[in-house]
C-alpha cells in the first residue's frame, strides 16, 4: 500500500516586503479612514477624526467607504490611499 502525503503550503516564493517608515508626527498629514461601512463605524471614525484633529494636528481627514463590508476596498479607494500620509481601515456592527 501506497501512502502519499500532500503538502498544503503555497508553492509560490512569497515576496518579503519591508513595512513603510514610521512617521516621526502626525502634524501637518493627511490620514485616510477607511470603513467597512456599518452602522458601528459612523460614531467610531467621527470620533477619531476629532481626535486626528485636535490632539494630533492633522491637516486633512478624508473618509471613505467600502461599497461591500466583507470584500477588500474598490481600487477607486486604493488608488487615493496613496496619497495619504497614513490610512486606518476599521470595521464595526
Amino acid at each position: 500500500m501506497t501512502i502519499r502525503v500532500l503538502n498544503p503550503t503555497s508553492e509560490s516564493v512569497i515576496a518579503t516586503l519591508n513595512p513603510a517608515p514610521r512617521l516621526t508626527s502626525l502634524e501637518g498629514k493627511t490620514v485616510g479612514l477607511i470603513s467597512n461601512g456599518k452602522e458601528g463605524t459612523a460614531g467610531f471614525f467621527a470620533h477619531v477624526d476629532k481626535l486626528l484633529r485636535e490632539r494630533y494636528r492633522v491637516a486633512e481627514v478624508v473618509l471613505r467607504i467600502k461599497s461591500n463590508y466583507s470584500a477588500p476596498a474598490e481600487d477607486e479607494i486604493i488608488d487615493e490611499a496613496k496619497n495619504w500620509d497614513l490610512a486606518i481601515s476599521g470595521l464595526g456592527d
